[in-house]
């Protein structure tokens, strides 16, 4: 199973985002992580090579199994671990060979094209308490096909 970790900095009532070429869609900045790799330094490394920037007290928000299934079967899955922080040291990039990096408003996660289980992910990393979890469901062309959350709040 692919282990992915991404991280969402949300600042001033921004977020930045990678528009990722391919669909055009957005995404937090992440990517696999390395073997025996621990999934905040992936989250950190990752985020560092895809923007130029360091992230500042990130801390981990989401952990999400994502499933591609086509007529009731599996074909592939994943784990992915949603970080967030509230600041960057340094200036992104502008663009990357993964994408353009852009600034957006946190209300503008509710319509920019991105992977439904996307949207809800990181809304609830810039809007939530506590942790979320749960497992996403699509298909080989990514429409979603389920969801399941759980959430939980710091102190239970």
């Amino acid at each position: 199973m692919q282990r992915i970790a991404n991280l969402l900095v949300c600042k001033d009532d921004k977020v930045l985002l990678l528009k990722k070429p391919r669909r055009n869609w957005y995404v937090a900045p992440g990517g696999k992580m390395e073997m025996g790799e621990s999934i905040f330094i992936a989250a950190i490394r990752e985020f560092t090579e895809e923007t130029n920037a360091v992230p500042l007290q990130p801390h981990l928000k989401g952990i999400y199994t994502m499933v591609i299934e086509e007529n009731g079967k599996h074909l592939d899955e994943w784990m992915l671990f949603t970080f967030v922080a509230n600041d960057i040291e340094g200036l992104p990039y502008e663009e990357t060979t993964e994408g353009i990096l852009e600034w957006h408003s946190v209300e503008d996660l509710h319509h920019l094209p991105m992977a439904e289980g996307d949207r809800t992910n990181l809304l609830f990393a810039v809007q939530g308490k506590g942790m979320q979890y749960g497992t996403f469901v699509y298909t080989p062309e990514f429409s979603l096909i389920s969801e399941t959350i759980q959430q939980s709040t710091e102190g239970e």
